[in-house]
Protein backbone atom coordinates (compact mmCIF):
# COMPACT_ATOMS: atom_id res chain seq x y z
CA UNK A 1 0.00 0.00 0.00
CA UNK A 2 1.21 3.53 -0.91
CA UNK A 3 2.22 5.89 1.88
CA UNK A 4 0.00 8.66 1.20
CA UNK A 5 3.25 11.24 2.59
CA UNK A 6 5.34 9.51 -0.28
CA UNK A 7 2.59 10.52 -3.04
CA UNK A 8 1.30 14.46 -1.59
CA UNK A 9 3.62 17.23 -3.24
CA UNK A 10 1.95 20.44 -1.51
CA UNK A 11 5.81 21.65 -2.00
CA UNK A 12 6.39 24.50 -4.98
CA UNK A 13 7.15 22.15 -7.85
CA UNK A 14 10.58 24.55 -8.31
CA UNK A 15 11.72 24.53 -5.31
CA UNK A 16 12.36 27.80 -2.97
CA UNK A 17 14.89 30.13 -3.78
CA UNK A 18 18.51 29.87 -1.86
CA UNK A 19 17.69 33.12 0.01
CA UNK A 20 14.52 32.30 0.75
CA UNK A 21 15.29 28.77 1.89
CA UNK A 22 17.97 30.62 3.97
CA UNK A 23 16.16 33.14 5.72
CA UNK A 24 13.20 30.35 6.70
CA UNK A 25 15.29 28.07 8.29
CA UNK A 26 17.24 30.84 10.31
CA UNK A 27 13.45 31.86 11.72
CA UNK A 28 13.45 28.28 13.05
CA UNK A 29 16.46 28.17 14.85
CA UNK A 30 15.80 28.63 18.90
CA UNK A 31 17.93 30.09 21.38
CA UNK A 32 21.67 28.61 22.30
CA UNK A 33 22.34 26.84 25.25
CA UNK A 34 23.70 27.48 28.40
CA UNK A 35 27.07 28.54 28.77
CA UNK A 36 30.43 27.25 29.50
CA UNK A 37 33.28 28.48 31.30
CA UNK A 38 36.70 27.60 29.59
CA UNK A 39 40.24 28.58 29.27
CA UNK A 40 41.65 30.66 25.92
CA UNK A 41 43.44 27.28 24.69
CA UNK A 42 39.79 26.13 24.24
CA UNK A 43 37.93 28.83 22.82
CA UNK A 44 39.43 29.04 19.46
CA UNK A 45 36.41 29.00 16.79
CA UNK A 46 34.05 29.16 19.47
CA UNK A 47 31.00 31.99 20.23
CA UNK A 48 31.49 34.45 23.62
CA UNK A 49 28.71 33.81 25.31
CA UNK A 50 28.48 37.34 27.24
CA UNK A 51 30.53 40.45 26.99
CA UNK A 52 34.52 40.65 27.82
CA UNK A 53 35.99 43.34 29.50
CA UNK A 54 39.19 44.38 30.31
CA UNK A 55 40.63 44.25 33.70
CA UNK A 56 43.01 46.64 34.25
CA UNK A 57 44.46 49.34 31.26
CA UNK A 58 46.31 47.85 29.16
CA UNK A 59 49.92 48.01 29.07
CA UNK A 60 49.37 50.29 32.00
CA UNK A 61 52.00 52.31 31.96
CA UNK A 62 53.35 54.29 29.17
CA UNK A 63 56.26 52.68 27.29
CA UNK A 64 58.88 53.51 25.02
CA UNK A 65 58.70 52.64 21.12
CA UNK A 66 61.94 52.38 20.13
CA UNK A 67 65.46 51.98 21.84
CA UNK A 68 67.43 55.08 22.36
CA UNK A 69 66.65 57.82 25.31
CA UNK A 70 64.34 59.56 27.65
CA UNK A 71 64.31 62.87 28.19
CA UNK A 72 61.88 65.12 30.22
CA UNK A 73 61.99 68.48 28.03
CA UNK A 74 59.10 70.07 27.26
CA UNK A 75 59.67 71.06 23.24
CA UNK A 76 61.60 69.44 20.86
CA UNK A 77 65.24 69.90 21.88
CA UNK A 78 67.65 71.48 19.57
CA UNK A 79 70.83 70.42 17.86
CA UNK A 80 73.69 70.02 19.94
CA UNK A 81 71.80 69.72 23.35
CA UNK A 82 73.33 67.70 26.30
CA UNK A 83 72.19 65.77 28.95
CA UNK A 84 73.71 63.09 31.54
CA UNK A 85 72.30 59.69 31.57
CA UNK A 86 71.27 59.04 35.05
CA UNK A 87 69.79 55.63 34.80
CA UNK A 88 68.29 52.97 32.79
CA UNK A 89 64.85 51.31 32.29
CA UNK A 90 64.42 48.02 30.40
CA UNK A 91 61.04 45.76 30.22
CA UNK A 92 60.19 44.39 33.01
CA UNK A 93 63.19 46.43 35.30
CA UNK A 94 61.93 50.52 35.54
CA UNK A 95 64.42 53.09 36.12
CA UNK A 96 64.92 53.44 39.81
CA UNK A 97 67.27 56.02 41.30
CA UNK A 98 70.93 54.65 42.52
CA UNK A 99 71.69 55.21 46.09
CA UNK A 100 69.13 53.58 47.67
CA UNK A 101 66.35 55.00 50.04
CA UNK A 102 66.49 58.87 50.47
CA UNK A 103 68.32 59.10 47.04
CA UNK A 104 65.08 60.85 45.88
CA UNK A 105 61.90 59.61 43.54
CA UNK A 106 62.76 58.14 40.60
CA UNK A 107 61.38 60.54 38.15
CA UNK A 108 63.02 61.84 35.83
CA UNK A 109 63.93 65.90 35.78
CA UNK A 110 64.54 68.41 33.30
CA UNK A 111 68.23 68.22 31.80
CA UNK A 112 68.41 64.42 32.44
CA UNK A 113 67.96 61.71 30.18
CA UNK A 114 68.28 57.65 30.77
CA UNK A 115 68.79 54.89 28.88
CA UNK A 116 65.45 53.22 27.82
CA UNK A 117 64.73 49.68 25.51
CA UNK A 118 61.97 48.74 23.20
CA UNK A 119 58.69 48.40 25.39
CA UNK A 120 60.13 49.72 28.71
CA UNK A 121 58.28 51.93 30.89
CA UNK A 122 59.08 55.48 31.12
CA UNK A 123 59.46 57.12 34.30
CA UNK A 124 57.59 60.04 36.15
CA UNK A 125 59.02 63.27 34.02
CA UNK A 126 59.91 61.68 30.83
CA UNK A 127 58.33 63.52 27.95
CA UNK A 128 59.88 62.26 25.01
CA UNK A 129 62.13 59.20 23.50
CA UNK A 130 65.10 60.19 21.06
CA UNK A 131 66.20 57.68 18.90
CA UNK A 132 69.65 56.05 19.45
CA UNK A 133 70.51 56.99 15.71
CA UNK A 134 69.86 60.54 16.71
CA UNK A 135 72.61 60.71 20.11
CA UNK A 136 76.51 60.87 20.00
CA UNK A 137 77.56 59.25 23.52
CA UNK A 138 80.12 60.71 25.27
CA UNK A 139 82.32 57.96 27.29
CA UNK A 140 80.74 55.06 26.08
CA UNK A 141 78.92 53.05 23.17
CA UNK A 142 75.88 53.87 21.63
CA UNK A 143 73.91 51.41 22.75
CA UNK A 144 75.82 51.29 26.41
CA UNK A 145 76.55 54.57 27.72
CA UNK A 146 77.92 54.34 31.11
CA UNK A 147 75.97 56.12 33.83
CA UNK A 148 76.28 59.77 33.80
CA UNK A 149 77.89 60.03 30.23
CA UNK A 150 76.67 62.88 28.77
CA UNK A 151 74.60 62.56 25.27
CA UNK A 152 74.55 64.89 22.62
CA UNK A 153 71.42 65.26 19.48
CA UNK A 154 73.82 65.07 16.52
CA UNK A 155 70.78 64.62 14.29
CA UNK A 156 67.45 66.81 13.90
CA UNK A 157 64.45 64.96 16.40
CA UNK A 158 61.00 64.92 14.90
CA UNK A 159 58.04 66.03 17.04
CA UNK A 160 56.93 62.34 17.28
CA UNK A 161 57.59 61.49 21.39
CA UNK A 162 57.71 57.95 20.38
CA UNK A 163 56.28 56.75 23.75
CA UNK A 164 53.32 54.30 23.90
CA UNK A 165 50.13 55.75 25.97
CA UNK A 166 49.44 53.89 28.99
CA UNK A 167 46.33 52.66 27.78
CA UNK A 168 46.70 51.97 23.79
CA UNK A 169 45.14 48.82 23.87
CA UNK A 170 42.31 49.16 26.73
CA UNK A 171 41.13 51.01 29.29
CA UNK A 172 40.47 49.35 32.77
CA UNK A 173 36.96 48.14 32.10
CA UNK A 174 36.40 48.57 28.24
CA UNK A 175 34.78 46.26 26.40
CA UNK A 176 36.91 44.07 24.50
CA UNK A 177 34.59 41.34 23.00
CA UNK A 178 30.37 41.43 22.91
CA UNK A 179 28.66 38.65 23.35
CA UNK A 180 27.87 36.44 20.13
CA UNK A 181 31.76 36.91 18.41
CA UNK A 182 33.09 33.71 16.84
CA UNK A 183 36.88 34.00 18.34
CA UNK A 184 39.67 34.00 15.95
CA UNK A 185 43.55 34.10 16.77
CA UNK A 186 43.67 37.70 17.23
CA UNK A 187 41.00 37.63 19.81
CA UNK A 188 42.52 35.39 21.73
CA UNK A 189 45.67 36.89 21.58
CA UNK A 190 43.76 40.50 22.53
CA UNK A 191 42.34 38.82 25.27
CA UNK A 192 45.61 36.97 27.01
CA UNK A 193 47.55 40.68 26.72
CA UNK A 194 44.52 42.07 28.55
CA UNK A 195 45.12 39.34 31.44
CA UNK A 196 41.56 37.57 30.42
CA UNK A 197 42.35 34.10 31.43
CA UNK A 198 39.07 32.11 30.26
CA UNK A 199 35.66 32.99 29.41
CA UNK A 200 32.14 32.38 29.05
CA UNK A 201 31.76 30.01 25.63
CA UNK A 202 28.44 28.90 23.64
CA UNK A 203 28.40 25.09 23.58
CA UNK A 204 28.36 24.21 20.16
CA UNK A 205 26.00 21.93 18.65
CA UNK A 206 26.08 18.32 17.96
CA UNK A 207 25.79 16.76 14.90
CA UNK A 208 24.05 13.69 13.69
CA UNK A 209 24.72 12.63 10.07
CA UNK A 210 22.81 9.68 8.59
CA UNK A 211 24.00 8.69 4.81
CA UNK A 212 21.15 6.78 3.61
CA UNK A 213 21.71 4.00 0.48
CA UNK A 214 21.33 0.61 -0.44
CA UNK A 215 24.12 1.08 -2.82
CA UNK A 216 26.61 2.47 -0.28
CA UNK A 217 29.95 0.28 1.05
CA UNK A 218 32.41 1.65 2.95
CA UNK A 219 35.86 2.60 1.01
CA UNK A 220 38.54 -0.15 1.05
CA UNK A 221 35.51 -2.97 1.00
CA UNK A 222 34.51 -4.96 -2.07
CA UNK A 223 31.92 -3.20 -3.86
CA UNK A 224 29.25 -5.50 -5.17
CA UNK A 225 27.04 -5.06 -8.09
CA UNK A 226 25.89 -1.64 -8.68
CA UNK A 227 27.48 -0.29 -5.10
CA UNK A 228 29.64 2.61 -4.81
CA UNK A 229 31.89 3.69 -2.33
CA UNK A 230 30.41 5.90 -0.02
CA UNK A 231 31.84 9.50 0.39
CA UNK A 232 28.96 11.99 1.78
CA UNK A 233 29.82 11.27 4.33
CA UNK A 234 33.45 11.51 4.45
CA UNK A 235 33.29 14.59 2.42
CA UNK A 236 30.38 16.28 5.00
CA UNK A 237 32.33 15.33 8.05
CA UNK A 238 35.42 16.42 7.05
CA UNK A 239 33.96 20.20 5.81
CA UNK A 240 32.27 20.72 8.92
CA UNK A 241 35.35 20.09 11.33
CA UNK A 242 37.22 23.09 8.28
CA UNK A 243 34.29 25.04 9.77
CA UNK A 244 34.64 24.21 13.39
CA UNK A 245 32.13 21.93 14.30
CA UNK A 246 32.33 17.65 14.68
CA UNK A 247 29.90 15.34 13.93
CA UNK A 248 28.74 13.61 17.32
CA UNK A 249 27.56 10.57 15.66
CA UNK A 250 27.28 9.27 11.75
CA UNK A 251 24.94 6.27 10.36
CA UNK A 252 25.26 4.79 7.32
CA UNK A 253 21.94 2.95 7.10
CA UNK A 254 20.30 1.40 4.10
CA UNK A 255 17.15 2.15 2.35
CA UNK A 256 14.80 0.10 4.79
CA UNK A 257 12.36 2.76 6.00
CA UNK A 258 11.89 0.93 9.67
CA UNK A 259 15.80 1.21 9.45
CA UNK A 260 15.77 4.63 8.97
CA UNK A 261 13.18 5.58 11.19
CA UNK A 262 15.47 4.00 14.27
CA UNK A 263 18.35 5.56 12.86
CA UNK A 264 16.23 8.87 12.83
CA UNK A 265 15.09 8.87 16.05
CA UNK A 266 18.43 7.57 17.82
CA UNK A 267 19.83 10.51 16.46
CA UNK A 268 17.33 13.16 17.24
CA UNK A 269 17.82 11.67 20.74
CA UNK A 270 21.38 12.55 20.98
CA UNK A 271 22.33 15.60 19.41
CA UNK A 272 21.25 18.85 18.57
CA UNK A 273 20.69 18.77 14.81
CA UNK A 274 20.30 16.17 13.17
CA UNK A 275 21.28 15.87 9.04
CA UNK A 276 21.07 13.33 6.64
CA UNK A 277 22.50 12.89 3.27
CA UNK A 278 20.67 10.73 0.29
CA UNK A 279 16.66 9.26 -0.13
CA UNK A 280 15.24 12.94 -0.13
CA UNK A 281 14.10 13.23 -3.34
CA UNK A 282 10.68 11.19 -4.67
CA UNK A 283 12.19 7.89 -5.95
CA UNK A 284 10.55 4.92 -4.92
CA UNK A 285 13.15 4.28 -2.25
CA UNK A 286 13.83 8.37 -0.90
CA UNK A 287 12.05 7.59 2.61
CA UNK A 288 13.75 10.55 3.84
CA UNK A 289 10.80 13.21 3.70
CA UNK A 290 7.82 10.76 4.60
CA UNK A 291 9.61 9.64 7.56
CA UNK A 292 10.28 13.37 8.57
CA UNK A 293 6.60 14.12 7.51
CA UNK A 294 5.86 11.26 10.07
CA UNK A 295 8.34 11.61 12.83
CA UNK A 296 7.94 15.21 13.14
CA UNK A 297 7.74 18.05 10.60
CA UNK A 298 8.65 19.06 6.57
CA UNK A 299 8.96 22.84 6.67
CA UNK A 300 10.15 22.58 2.87
CA UNK A 301 11.00 20.67 0.48
CA UNK A 302 13.00 21.32 -2.77
CA UNK A 303 15.42 24.38 -2.98
CA UNK A 304 15.30 26.37 -6.84
CA UNK A 305 19.42 25.57 -6.98
CA UNK A 306 21.15 23.73 -8.97
CA UNK A 307 23.32 21.69 -7.92
CA UNK A 308 21.09 20.88 -4.30
CA UNK A 309 17.30 20.58 -5.66
CA UNK A 310 16.53 18.25 -3.86
CA UNK A 311 16.42 19.34 -0.08
CA UNK A 312 14.20 19.16 3.21
CA UNK A 313 14.41 20.97 6.18
CA UNK A 314 12.11 20.39 8.63
CA UNK A 315 11.70 19.70 12.68
CA UNK A 316 12.59 15.89 14.07
CA UNK A 317 12.21 14.71 18.21
CA UNK A 318 12.43 18.83 18.86
CA UNK A 319 15.45 18.82 16.79
CA UNK A 320 16.03 20.96 13.12
CA UNK A 321 16.33 18.41 10.88
CA UNK A 322 18.25 18.83 7.30
CA UNK A 323 18.04 16.62 4.66
CA UNK A 324 20.77 16.81 2.31
CA UNK A 325 20.90 15.39 -1.61
CA UNK A 326 22.56 12.43 -1.70
CA UNK A 327 24.92 13.52 -4.91
CA UNK A 328 27.87 14.95 -3.24
CA UNK A 329 28.57 18.36 -4.65
CA UNK A 330 25.03 19.06 -4.12
CA UNK A 331 25.33 17.79 -0.33
CA UNK A 332 28.63 19.70 0.25
CA UNK A 333 26.90 23.04 -1.14
CA UNK A 334 23.50 22.70 0.61
CA UNK A 335 25.73 22.59 3.30
CA UNK A 336 27.68 25.36 2.56
CA UNK A 337 24.91 27.80 2.06
CA UNK A 338 21.82 26.50 4.38
CA UNK A 339 23.37 24.08 7.38
CA UNK A 340 26.84 26.87 7.97
CA UNK A 341 24.16 29.65 8.54
CA UNK A 342 22.52 27.57 10.93
CA UNK A 343 25.14 25.99 12.71
CA UNK A 344 26.53 29.32 13.47
CA UNK A 345 22.98 30.69 14.69
CA UNK A 346 22.00 27.69 17.13
CA UNK A 347 25.51 29.15 18.73
CA UNK A 348 24.38 32.48 19.21
CA UNK A 349 26.43 34.42 16.70
CA UNK A 350 25.27 36.40 13.78
CA UNK A 351 25.90 33.93 10.61
CA UNK A 352 28.53 34.96 8.34
CA UNK A 353 28.38 33.92 4.54
CA UNK A 354 30.88 33.80 2.28
CA UNK A 355 32.30 36.39 0.97
CA UNK A 356 31.10 37.90 -2.33
CA UNK A 357 32.93 39.42 -5.06
CA UNK A 358 32.50 40.35 -8.59
CA UNK A 359 35.09 38.68 -11.46
CA UNK A 360 35.04 38.74 -14.94
CA UNK A 361 35.23 35.47 -16.57
CA UNK A 362 38.50 33.69 -17.96
CA UNK A 363 36.88 31.42 -20.63
CA UNK A 364 33.22 31.30 -22.03
CA UNK A 365 30.82 29.43 -19.81
CA UNK A 366 28.59 26.76 -21.81
CA UNK A 367 25.21 26.11 -19.94
CA UNK A 368 21.42 26.67 -20.63
CA UNK A 369 19.12 28.43 -18.69
CA UNK A 370 16.93 26.88 -15.97
CA UNK A 371 18.08 26.98 -12.40
CA UNK A 372 20.13 29.56 -10.45
CA UNK A 373 23.85 27.97 -10.39
CA UNK A 374 26.56 27.69 -7.89
CA UNK A 375 29.34 26.58 -10.42
CA UNK A 376 32.65 25.30 -9.11
CA UNK A 377 35.67 27.80 -10.54
CA UNK A 378 39.16 28.78 -9.69
CA UNK A 379 40.62 32.38 -8.66
CA UNK A 380 42.99 33.64 -11.71
CA UNK A 381 44.79 36.68 -12.22
CA UNK A 382 44.54 38.24 -16.06
CA UNK A 383 47.46 39.91 -17.62
CA UNK A 384 46.42 43.29 -16.47
CA UNK A 385 46.48 42.27 -12.79
CA UNK A 386 42.53 41.82 -13.12
CA UNK A 387 40.86 38.81 -11.08
CA UNK A 388 39.28 36.01 -13.43
CA UNK A 389 36.86 32.89 -12.88
CA UNK A 390 37.52 29.82 -14.74
CA UNK A 391 35.16 27.39 -14.46
CA UNK A 392 37.14 23.58 -15.76
CA UNK A 393 35.59 20.46 -16.50
CA UNK A 394 32.39 19.27 -15.37
CA UNK A 395 30.13 20.53 -13.13
CA UNK A 396 27.85 17.50 -12.25
CA UNK A 397 26.47 17.10 -9.12
CA UNK A 398 28.14 13.63 -8.74
CA UNK A 399 31.68 14.65 -9.65
CA UNK A 400 33.49 15.85 -6.74
CA UNK A 401 36.53 16.62 -8.36
CA UNK A 402 34.65 19.90 -9.52
CA UNK A 403 35.42 21.06 -5.53
CA UNK A 404 38.93 20.24 -5.91
CA UNK A 405 41.08 23.11 -5.65
CA UNK A 406 37.97 25.49 -6.13
CA UNK A 407 38.56 29.04 -5.27
CA UNK A 408 35.15 30.14 -5.94
CA UNK A 409 31.46 29.45 -6.25
CA UNK A 410 30.46 31.60 -9.15
CA UNK A 411 26.90 32.83 -9.20
CA UNK A 412 24.86 32.17 -12.18
CA UNK A 413 21.68 33.42 -12.68
CA UNK A 414 18.98 31.02 -13.52
CA UNK A 415 18.18 32.92 -16.97
CA UNK A 416 21.65 33.19 -17.76
CA UNK A 417 22.22 30.71 -21.10
CA UNK A 418 26.06 30.68 -22.98
CA UNK A 419 28.02 33.48 -20.95
CA UNK A 420 31.27 34.68 -22.67
CA UNK A 421 34.70 35.44 -21.67
CA UNK A 422 34.81 38.81 -19.96
CA UNK A 423 31.40 38.65 -18.70
CA UNK A 424 31.00 40.12 -15.30
CA UNK A 425 29.53 37.38 -12.12
CA UNK A 426 29.27 37.50 -8.34
CA UNK A 427 31.28 35.07 -6.89
CA UNK A 428 31.38 33.11 -3.22
CA UNK A 429 35.07 32.82 -1.86
CA UNK A 430 36.02 29.92 -0.60
CA UNK A 431 38.51 31.24 2.13
CA UNK A 432 38.19 31.13 5.51
CA UNK A 433 39.49 34.50 7.73
CA UNK A 434 43.50 33.52 9.30
CA UNK A 435 42.39 36.77 12.01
Amino acid sequence: MANPARSSEPFPAEGLPLEQARQRILEAIAAPGAAERLPLASALGRVSAEPVRAPAAVPGFRAAILDGYAIAEASVPQLGHTWPVVGRSAPGAPFRRAGGPGAGPDRLEPGEAIRILTGAPLPEGATRVLAQELVVVEGGAADRPATASPIRLAREASANPWIRAAEEEATAGQELLPAGVRLGPADLGRLAGCGVAELALRPRPRIGLLVSGDELVPAGQPRGPGQIWESNGTLLEALLARLGYAVAERRLVGDAPETLRAALLELAGGCDVVVSTGGVSAGDSDWIRPLLAELGAVDFWKLFLKPGRPFAFGELGGRPFFGLPGNPVAAAITALQLLWPALQALEGAEPQLLPRLKLRLAADLKRGPGRPELARARLQVGPGGELLALVEGSQASSRIGSLQGADLLLEIPAEAGTLAAGSELWAQLLRLPLF
